[in-house]
């Protein structure tokens, strides 16, 4: 049974996670490429945070976009890393300010992003979630049917 086009990770406000991920992807990516290719020897650690944020972005771009049961998955994956990676390199950063010399995309909890970087993934979390009840009701509904006779009711 094809998803109903309100269940999709890409419809509606989806559209606009999508393209903030995509954006970030984009930002971060761009960020660490000069960095790295510039002055790696100064920020290692730092640059090489950014390099893995631009990646874990790109995941969940590309996971929110097509939102199947396995991209679904990639992002939920994506965006609790994401969320991890904020805050864990968001107190390292101002506990001790020495360890990151330079910033990366999630110092100080994505301060130099206007903190976007610290709700993307939440806003990403609720997303997914809410459109999964969307779909479970979906696929509850499928698997009743596929239990029953075509004539029963159904009850979701």
């Amino acid at each position: 049974m094809p998803e109903r086009p309100g269940a999709t990770t890409r419809s509606g406000p989806g559209r606009l996670l999508v393209a903030v991920y995509a954006l970030f992807a984009l930002a971060a990516g761009a960020r660490a490429g000069v960095q790295i290719g510039t002055k790696f020897s100064e920020a290692p650690v730092a640059y090489l945070l950014s390099a893995v944020a631009a990646v874990i972005y790109v995941l969940a771009t590309v996971a929110l976009a097509l939102g199947g049961r396995t991209s679904r998955r990639i992002a939920v994956a994506a965006c609790s890393v994401e969320l991890l990676g904020v805050l864990v390199v968001g107190t390292l950063s101002l506990v001790d300010a020495s360890a990151f010399p330079d910033a990366t995309v999630w110092s100080g909890f994505g301060r130099g992003y206007g903190f976007v970087p610290l709700v993307l993934p939440v806003i990403g979390l609720v997303w997914l979630r809410r459109t999964s009840r969307t779909d479970g009701t979906a696929a509850a509904g499928v698997a009743a049917s596929s239990d029953s006779s075509e004539d029963a009711p159904h009850t979701a």
